[in-house]
């Protein structure tokens, strides 16, 4: 057996091994747990349903749930649409009410959750790839307003918490008695709201206790595509961090709010 059969026998172990499989017996429906990675690098999931002679196959809805976590809708882009039907299409699988799914037989099982699992990868992949770019975008455009007023700061700002973890910020304004840490947001959703608020609390006393000075946070939020929801917005103010939303970036109050930081 060459070194290629060996590695091939070896990828077909590990897939094996971590294919995990639990079933609700009220339901019947089993879900497996793949080796897989989705949007938040959780392992993508297969719900499985015995039906007579079909198997019936879904994400149950995780993918474009996932997605529209991350403030990427489909039916708003014509582009990324067509990519979706492509990718349906190319693997058999359907669309229903944002749930990917597929029917199979006993002969036909592993290709068709095969099917399933490349519609779930790339649909995912395409997406947080589109998002990330989004999202890279807008940071660049609050740099280029802050360049725009002459503010000073630091871009990247790296600084370790009280775990002992260091974490970056988008940007850190540096006043005589007060420091600031921002991050810039294109969405907010249930996974990088707490996660922003983790850090800012973490590296907080670290910051103060080494400067000496008052250190807060301020989230700037791109809202002109999405409407902000009510509770990301209630949880950054009952943490007590700052938000700004993009759509008055321009105003009065917010120029000289961006201002102060450094006074």
């Amino acid at each position: 057996m060459s070194w290629i059969e060996d590695s091939i026998t070896d990828y077909y172990k590990w897939l094996r091994e971590r294919a995990k499989v639990r079933t609700d017996e009220t339901t019947g429906w089993s879900v497996m747990s793949t080796p897989f990675l989705g949007a938040y690098n959780d392992p993508l999931e297969i719900y499985l349903r015995k039906n007579g002679d079909e198997i019936e196959m879904s994400d149950d809805g995780v993918t474009f749930e996932n997605l529209n976590q991350l403030g990427v809708n489909i039916s708003r882009s014509a582009k990324r649409k067509e990519w979706v039907d492509y990718i349906l299409r190319n693997y058999g699988v359907s669309l229903e009410d944002n749930e990917l799914r597929t029917v199979a037989t006993i002969e036909n099982f592993s290709q068709k959750k095969h099917g399933l699992l490349c519609a779930m990868l790339e649909i995912s992949e395409m997406e947080v790839l589109a998002q990330n770019n989004v999202a890279t975008i807008f940071k660049e455009d609050v740099k280029s307003f802050f360049d725009k007023h002459d503010l000073v700061y630091t871009p990247q700002f790296i600084t370790k918490g009280s775990t002992g973890i260091e974490f970056t910020f988008d940007f850190q304004f540096a006043g005589r008695k007060k420091e600031t840490v921002v991050k810039s947001f294109n969405s907010l959703n249930k996974i990088n709201v707490p996660n922003f608020l983790f850090t800012w609390n973490d590296i907080k006393p670290v910051r103060e206790e080494q400067t000496g000075k008052k250190v807060s946070s301020l989230a700037i939020v791109n809202d002109l595509a999405i409407k902000l929801k009510p509770e990301y917005i209630e949880a950054l103010k009952t943490y007590g961090c700052g938000y700004v939303p993009w759509s008055q970036k321009d105003s009065p109050e917010t120029i000289k709010l961006f201002k102060d930081l450094v006074a």
